[in-house]
């Protein structure tokens, strides 16, 4: 019989929060569930129940809370919480304190840190500039930008104004960005002068100023300047993050929407011909990403979440939803092999990261490279270790037990920008064994079917959701017949 790799403690068990999940909701329902497996199946088998005891649970901010939960037609024709009316901005900015919420670290940069509070009061402004540019619900807003604070700043005051946030990362060239931000017309766009990357300086103004000529949408060009001598004269419509921010606004006004109002749109790879731009909505997106950060990965107040990617994957929406946690959100940007492979492990190590989150290729470079984190550095504070992009092999299992920590929760995750969210990730309260997935994700009735479409179980098949969930896209950009 196969061994776990890795075992939770009871002391682990005890204070996770999917143990008090499962608690609060026995002592709501007036039962008991003595396992993960019970508590998924009953999960899948109560979807309403279910999606409004998370509503209950992540004390999800709201103005109406609507009267029905949801309205069934099918998958695409399935409509959650009617009546609702919530702000995602709201969500995330819960916490005003002096606690941390963002640790920046760049190649050509000393760390940046801001509290709750200073991020609260940047968003007020940045809002308020915005309101001032003419940008109201449902504008888009976009971001052709590092993973850098303002990134996150720019996209809680667009999505606090109910406007929609999209972004792209620096690294895409001048025809990449035209085939997703010229399908949605965006009224601003946010863009720094350029960033570092393996130790070079790569500038993004050209790239700019031809993207500034190509979408007539754009009233302006907000410039985040991260070089001093790159010069921004020649951009049409530009203006200085500075000057966006130089007004006296304290308080942020969050515009109460739907709960399916748009918030994000991402894209398809554009394998198939122009990318496909797919909408999600607030209220799906909220509740998936407060499922999955706080009971599958146990996130906490006093934690620290380091995800490394690009503002041009859907895991950093998921890293940012960290926010509505009020957990500590570390921002990388930059080469993860620059000056050397274990500059993310000295990272995780300074700023003390409890939850570290990477790639199959990752972890396969840091094995050819010979580094052993856990004779290099202090990682006493790292308490999980998440994976995706790619199948997490065997070896990468053993070479992370063995070289990075034992007691450690180490999640292959997997789900898509298609959900912005997972259909399989980990549990803090069950063992982990070599090579597998540790469990479907709470509410996710993941199945596998055959080429006939016929439900299978121990053979090879296609990874199907055979129930609605509240965060599959709520449509496509210029798709009005669906």
């Amino acid at each position: 019989m196969k061994q776990p790799i890795w075992t939770p403690s009871e002391e682990r068990i005890e204070n996770a929060n999917m143990t008090r999940y499962m608690k609060d909701l026995g002592r709501r329902l007036g039962d008991q569930f003595n396992s993960y497996h019970e508590l998924y199946q009953w999960s899948v088998e109560n979807i309403e129940k279910f999606w409004a005891s998370i509503w209950d649970f992540s004390e999800i901010i709201h103005s109406k809370k609507g009267d029905r939960i949801l309205e069934a037609d099918g998958m695409w024709g399935a409509k959650w919480f009617q009546g609702a009316k919530l702000n995602f901005a709201e969500n995330l900015l819960r916490y005003r304190d002096a606690r941390p919420a963002m640790v920046h670290w760049a190649e050509d940069q000393p760390p940046i840190r801001y509290t709750y509070h200073e991020l609260y009061d940047r968003v007020a402004r940045c809002a308020e500039g915005l309101k001032h540019l003419g940008v109201k619900k449902s504008d888009r807003v976009t971001g052709f930008i590092p993973n850098i604070p303002e990134a996150v700043i720019a996209m809680l005051a667009t999505t606090s104004l109910g406007a929609i946030w999209s972004s792209c990362s620096p690294d895409f060239g001048f025809q990449g960005v035209m085939d997703r931000f010229g399908q949605i017309q965006p009224k601003v766009l946010f863009s720094a002068d350029g960033y570092s990357y393996n130790g070079k300086w790569f500038d993004s103004l050209e790239r700019v100023r031809r993207i500034s000529e190509q979408i007539p949408s754009l009233k302006k060009i907000v410039l985040i300047s991260r070089n001093e001598t790159s010069g921004s004269q020649s951009i049409p419509k530009a203006m200085a993050w500075d000057e966006l921010l130089s007004n006296s606004a304290k308080d942020v006004r969050f515009e109460q929407l739907p709960f399916d109002h748009p918030v994000y749109i991402m894209y398809s790879s554009g394998t198939t011909g122009a990318p496909k731009c797919l909408v999600h909505g607030a209220g799906g997106t909220l509740l998936q990403h407060h499922k999955e950060l706080m009971l599958h990965t146990n996130l906490k107040r006093e934690d620290g979440i380091l995800y490394f990617t690009t503002c041009g994957w859907m895991m950093w929406n998921w890293l940012v939803s960290s926010l509505a946690v009020g957990a500590t959100v570390f921002l990388y940007d930059g080469s993860p092999a620059y000056p050397d492979i274990s500059i993310l492990w000295k990272a995780a190590m300074e700023e003390k990261v409890s939850v570290f989150g990477t790639s199959p290729k990752f972890l396969t470079a840091c094995e050819n490279s010979g580094i052993k984190p856990r004779e290099q550095f202090d990682l006493s504070a790292l308490k999980t270790v998440l994976s995706t992009g790619s199948p997490l092999s065997t070896k990468n299992f053993e070479w992370v037990y063995k070289n990075v920590k034992e007691d450690v929760q180490l999640s292959s995750i997997s789900g898509g920008t298609d959900i912005v969210s997972c259909f399989m990730l980990g549990c803090p309260i069950i063992p982990v064994y070599s090579g597998e997935i540790q469990c479907r994700g709470l509410g996710m009735k993941v199945e596998t079917a055959d080429d006939s479409g016929n439900i299978v179980a121990n053979q090879v098949g296609d990874l199907v959701c055979t129930a609605p969930f509240p965060s599959r896209p709520i449509y496509f950009w210029n798709d009005p017949d669906n």
